[in-house]
């Protein structure tokens, strides 16, 4: 398996990462987007482990993005990092799509993501509307809102991604998540605000210039798409909370929903993290996941 760094000059001074695994140069592209507060290490390993190397070796043409100061994206981000997740959807999305294209033709991809990353990909699409540049999508742990109460949810969502950054933040000028151990990367001040906006938010607007994404949404017709959930995973994407946002969404696209857990035939219930980085995931739902894109790839 051959991989590799491309960089991508982006806005004066810095740049974006791409890494791309393959066995086939000629494979189906396959674009794939890291959530809030990670990178795209989520999605492979130093030791070539993962689902980016796993559809690599299955012949598929694999580019893994790090938004911009996150992961081998340079600069890192610091208080001088003032965007947040508009520029994300409105610039860098596209850049990454662009460095594919030039490499691949205008081929359709296939598109996967973790968490706020399938966010992100929905808002992009909703504002271009370019939903025939895609083939298919698969949604891992994606959800826009919390609806779940818990104890548990009080501690991760209440007090440590919306109380503790408003002591923190100030003082550093970003969300230094990594350091605190709340995730792998860090966030911007912005994109941590608007991504806490949006999870309260009924209506999924754009902060910045008002964007409607569920009113463009639900006027397009999404290309099939696999939405998946760990059984264990009950506060970052309960299944509930996938359910609503394939409501918000609109139930006109084609779509499988499935939750990763031991009562629907799967080795272990799976979490919000260890449904991409479980040891065993490339002989479960791995599997799974290369069957159905095949057959959504004819």
């Amino acid at each position: 398996m051959t991989q590799e760094s491309l960089y991508i000059p982006f806005d004066k001074s810095d740049q974006l990462h791409l890494k791309r695994f393959y066995t086939n140069p000629n494979g189906i592209p396959v674009f794939m987007l890291h959530g809030a507060i990670e990178n795209g290490k989520i999605f492979y390993s130093n030791s070539g482990k993962g689902l980016a190397p796993f559809l690599a070796q299955n012949g598929y043409d694999v580019f893994v993005a790090d938004l911009r100061g996150r992961g081998q994206s340079s600069p890192k981000i610091n208080r001088h990092s003032k965007y947040g997740q508009t520029e994300s959807i409105i610039y860098e999305i596209p850049a990454f799509i662009k460095k594919i294209k030039e490499i691949k033709g205008n081929v359709k991809q296939i598109w996967m993501s973790h968490s706020w990353g399938g966010v992100l990909l929905l808002s992009y699409l909703a504002r271009t509307q370019l939903v025939n540049e895609v083939k298919a999508m698969v949604f891992f742990g994606t959800k826009r809102r919390i609806s779940v109460k818990s104890f548990k949810k009080i501690y991760m969502i209440d007090l440590m991604w919306n109380f503790m950054p408003r002591i923190i933040k100030p003082i550093v000028g970003y969300l230094p998540a990594s350091e605190l151990k709340m995730g792998s990367d860090n966030e911007t001040n912005k994109s941590h605000r608007q991504s806490r906006e949006w999870v309260k938010m009924k209506n999924w607007m754009d902060t910045d210039d008002g964007f409607n994404y569920n009113e463009q949404l639900k006027n397009i017709t999404l290309p099939p798409t696999l939405y998946l959930t760990g059984k264990n995973d009950d506060v970052l994407c309960h299944p509930r909370d996938m359910q609503l946002l394939i409501n918000e969404i609109g139930e006109h696209h084609p779509k499988e929903y499935k939750i990763i857990g031991k009562e629907n035939g799967y080795l272990h219930d799976y979490d919000h993290i260890n449904l991409l980085t479980h040891p065993n995931a490339i002989n479960d739902h791995f599997k799974m996941v290369l069957e159905w894109i095949k057959q959504n790839n004819k």
